[in-house]
């Protein structure tokens, strides 16, 4: 008896076509490390390159593994690094993710399409759910009449429904970096398409999802290439057409490890905590295994959708270099306008430098061309807070030319000659100071090397005497220049 299809066609003919369409599709079950997010980058830049559509898809049919914040992680990283996702559950509706769990009723209707046309079969074998070495050849479920397993079915025995590979022949698959692959249907185990809960397990659901959402280009790591075979026999049992893979290699801690929280590898919630910038993390997760060629390595978000082609993904494994993300972060910083790198590195200089009366602004410039990182700054910066214990010695400095009796004298000077000045501005400062070094008749460098030491305590700051005096204000900078004094009296 042939079994209805009307609903099939039905589906069919609401399926989104004429265009590229990628998708996300993680698991709500961790963090969103560094390989999910080149994925996601990787489809996303495939789909705006086409002006094409991307898609966000929760597949949350394993119950067992979800995580509490877990989806919030993955809007929360894809809406920083500017990884848009359009359309919604319903095709031109509001945009939002697909979540499986709410699409749960259509994967056992095409389960049991599979079941009436002979391409699956109930599995009624304890702990079958479990079995991840079963063997076609040892289930004799597989063999079952349909009578006697729809009876068995009927009367409330358990069971989880199994794809049905063929005993021979082989199946290949074409991956758009590795090319065609064979694999002989011997070797592929029958695996689970529908749990004992109702539920798909993710390598069906993401076949049939894939199908009804028109998606062209199936961007996934290599860990999936060993599944391709079966997909593609799925598809070839409904009749469906193939979708383009991309198989990317994995993201290596080194040359033998892949990168894993377990052993302390860093997420990207963990790289923006540790002070990279969102857009330093993207341009450089994009080149893990991707090049344009050419020796250019910064790029926008938006030139990137202009130049990625899947011909530029390697074949090799890309080993995450924090090294150089820190190189790529430096160079993000002192390329960015010097008003959106003070707002951004308002917080972490509030972090340290509470006292109102200073200018955030102010120290940001001194920082912006000195820091890798954004949590370089409060380690920079503590003096401005509070000047430090210091030893005297600092104020010893052969290359200026200044002793501790020398200093002695520039300091005097330098407090009463500060003292006296009308108003306290940067250019007022440094006016004097340098006309100071004129009057002394000794090089600037050996007037500002002790005022600088006094002002900051530390022998390396950002800035110079100038800038530093200027931030601390008039009362803060004599008193610590009267510091020094009583230091070196």
């Amino acid at each position: 008896m042939t079994p209805d299809t009307n609903w099939f066609q039905e589906m069919e003919d609401r399926i989104p076509k004429g265009n590229v369409r990628t998708r996300f599709a993680p698991s709500p079950t961790g963090y969103m490390h560094v390989g999910n997010l080149r994925t996601a980058l990787y489809a996303w830049l495939i789909a705006r390159k086409n002006r094409g559509t991307f898609i966000l898809r929760i597949e949350d049919t394993d119950q067992s593994r979800l995580v509490d914040g877990a989806v919030e992680i993955i809007y929360s990283t894809l809406a920083q690094c500017g990884l848009n996702h359009d359309e919604g559950p319903d095709i031109g509706g509001p945009v939002g993710p697909y979540i499986q769990t709410e699409r749960r009723h259509l994967y056992s209707k095409y389960a049991q399409y599979l079941l009436d046309n002979g391409h699956a079969y109930r599995c009624f074998c304890e702990k079958a759910e479990d079995d991840s070495t079963h063997e076609k050849s040892e289930d004799p479920c597989r063999i079952l009449s349909k009578e006697q397993s729809d009876a068995r079915a009927a009367a409330g025995e358990p069971y989880v429904i199994r794809q049905k590979i063929p005993e021979s022949g082989s199946t290949t698959f074409s991956d758009s970096i590795y090319g065609d692959i064979t694999v002989p249907n011997a070797d592929l185990d029958d695996q689970v398409l529908i749990k004992r809960d109702g539920l798909p397990t993710y390598n069906f659901a993401n076949v049939v999802d894939d199908h009804l959402m028109g998606i062209t280009h199936v961007v996934r790591g290599t860990e999936y290439l060993s599944s391709a075979p079966k997909y593609n026999l799925l598809y070839r049992s409904f009749g469906w057409d193939v979708p383009i893979y991309v198989h990317c290699p994995p993201v290596m801690r080194d040359a033998h490890n892949k990168m894993s929280k377990r052993h302390g590898d860093p997420s990207y919630e963990d790289l923006i905590a540790q002070g990279y910038l969102t857009e330093a993390v993207v341009n450089y997760v994009a080149l893990l295994g991707w090049s344009p060629g050419g020796e250019r390595e910064i790029y926008s978000l938006k030139e990137l959708s202009e130049i990625f082609d899947i011909s530029g993904i390697s074949k090799s494994p890309a080993i995450f270099d924090i090294n150089k993300l820190t190189y790529f972060n430096a160079e993000y910083i002192r390329a960015m306008d010097s008003e959106k790198f003070a707002s951004i590195a308002r917080p972490y200089i509030r972090e340290t430098v509470k006292k109102e009366e200073i200018d955030p602004s102010l120290i940001a410039a001194l920082l912006q061309q000195r820091i890798e990182r954004l949590t370089d700054i409060p380690g920079k910066i503590g003096f401005f807070q509070e000047l430090p214990e210091y030893d005297s010695e600092l104020f010893i400095n052969k290359k200026s030319k200044t002793d501790k009796e020398i200093s002695l004298t520039m300091l005097k000077a330098a407090k009463e000659a500060l003292s006296e000045l009308s108003e306290w501005t940067q250019s007022s400062v440094h006016d004097c100071l340098i006309s100071l070094a004129s009057q002394l008749g000794v090089k600037n460098a050996t007037l500002m090397w002790p005022v600088r030491i006094a002002a900051a305590g530390m022998s390396v700051t950002p800035g110079g005497a100038v800038e530093i005096c200027h931030i601390l204000g008039r009362r803060e900078t004599l008193n610590r220049i009267e510091t020094g004094i009583k230091k070196l009296s």
